[in-house]
């Protein structure tokens, strides 16, 4: 037994060797890219390339491996080949440890540079800038509807979005203390909103307290008497707090879609999604009129909103999501006939439509 235990570990040793060599070629083969993605002006971080890479690798995937375990192994090698191409900087909506970051992490890996910003507004400013390269900001929960005020800045913003991240949302009780010691919860409103029935049937006369976000719900919990957070596991973790109960969130659908805020949006994938606003006509029937254009030429919208101009009293701007690419033909038409029917028309993005 123990000399087939030791040629299974030495095999393993050997592939060790072979993957090391391997991964240092194709870090090197990325670099030359990235020379000539210097040299001619374009973008390091290309959405539409990472998703074909993704979608290939799954595709010659025999297994035991899981198809998410190679996509995450895939996302740090990439991440490291990022880092060494530039130092890329991500800003995020802060601080440390909420679930923008954990959106950040999973989209970008391990080894880039993370910025956290007290405001969705300081996002949208560091990339438009140049003091970061990229933003994660959230869009939408499935449970609790549209995020307003990152819609609101896209209106006056030349930002594109330029992908998508769909984040399972995972809350958790979490404490420095005993469960039953606990006299008041902190978190944020949304989190206490989608906790309601399990805070109602376990923690009734627990007193909740709102602040500015949940890792400062667990950073409090960490140091108050008797107070315990609803916040996510890697709060728990960076403040050395226990976790009593796990995915405590009355929907098990939870999930909170982030978009990646840059200055370019990525080429066609075959598979994507496009985002725009527009301003209908002051008319009988303008806005039914505008969206006919995507019935004629068969495209999926997947999502509209509307938000107050904040410029005329009873004016409002729509934001529109559907499937496709802005550079398909048939997006092209459908998008020139909504502009006949529009004060205006702007594109936000077209991105890869990852659905996990």
């Amino acid at each position: 037994m123990k000399d087939k235990l030791q040629q299974l570990r030495s095999r393993i040793d050997e592939i060790d060797q072979q993957l090391v060599r391997a991964l240092n070629a194709r870090t090197k083969f990325v670099l030359e890219i990235g020379k000539i993605k210097h040299a001619t002006g374009r973008e390091i971080y290309a959405p539409d390339r990472e998703e074909a890479v993704f979608r290939r690798v799954v595709g010659q995937n025999p297994g035991p491996l899981t198809n998410d375990s190679l996509r995450a192994i895939y996302r740090e090698i990439m991440s490291s080949a990022l880092a060494l191409e530039k130092p890329l900087i991500i800003a995020f909506l802060g601080p440390e440890a909420t679930y923008s970051h954990m959106a950040s992490v999973r989209k970008f890996g391990a080894s880039v540079r993370y910025e956290p910003l007290p405001s969705i507004a300081d996002v949208f400013a560091d990339v438009a800038k140049g003091r970061a390269d990229y933003g994660v900001v959230p869009i939408d929960n499935s449970t609790e509807g549209a995020v307003t005020h990152t819609y609101d800045m896209f209106v006056d913003s030349e930002l594109k979005i330029c992908a998508q991240i769909l984040l399972p949302i995972r809350h958790n009780l979490i404490a420095a203390g005993p469960r039953d010691k606990i006299k008041k919860l902190y978190s944020i409103s949304q989190v206490f909103a989608q906790c309601r029935q399990w805070l109602q049937i376990n923690m009734p006369r627990v007193e909740l307290v709102e602040v500015s976000s949940s890792t400062r719900a667990a950073e409090i919990a960490r140091r108050e008497p008797h107070a315990g957070a609803l916040a996510s596991a890697l709060a728990a973790e960076k403040y050395g707090l226990i976790v009593h109960d796990e995915n405590i969130q009355d929907s098990s659908e939870n999930v909170t879609r982030f978009l990646v805020i840059g200055r370019t949006y990525p080429g066609r994938t075959g598979t994507d999604k496009t985002s725009i606003m527009f301003a209908s006509q002051d008319r009988v029937g303008a806005l039914h009129d505008s969206l006919e254009a995507f019935q004629k030429y068969k495209i999926n919208l997947t999502k509209i909103e509307s938000r107050p101009s904040k410029k005329k009293a009873w004016e409002y701007y729509f934001f529109v999501d559907f499937t496709g690419h802005c550079e398909d033909p048939r997006v092209k038409k459908a998008l020139a006939e909504l502009a006949k029917h529009t004060m205006f028309v702007k594109i936000l993005g077209s991105y890869p439509n990852v659905t996990g």
